[in-house]
């Protein structure tokens, strides 16, 4: 597929992998849907979903802090919370960077 500049939606994410599989494109959707369900399950209950040799996800617990509210410069308190972050696996990194 040409690169274009833009993110790859989903029906060309669907089109590419059926393509290089040989699986139905309907096969190829309930696979990434499936995927998707089981990396939310997985967060909320062990807070970490690894989608190896692309990226970590971890629910990590944010502290709460002062901020300002941009529009009036006023100070706010930022309550505590749980947060989600992705990290990037290094197979990943090594092979869109370069070593």
């Amino acid at each position: 597929m040409p690169s274009t500049g833009k993110p790859m939606t989903k029906v060309e994410i669907i089109d590419a992998l059926a393509k290089s599989t040989g699986f139905t494109k309907k096969d190829i959707n309930l696979v990434l849907d499936e995927l998707a369900k089981l990396a939310y399950s997985e967060a909320k209950k062990n807070k970490k979903f690894t989608i190896p040799g692309i990226a970590i996800m971890k629910v990590v617990h944010r502290k709460a802090k002062v901020g300002r509210n941009p529009a009036t410069g006023e100070q706010i308190t930022i309550p505590a919370r749980n947060v989600i972050k992705i990290t990037v696996a290094k197979p990943c990194k090594d092979a869109v960077l370069g070593k």
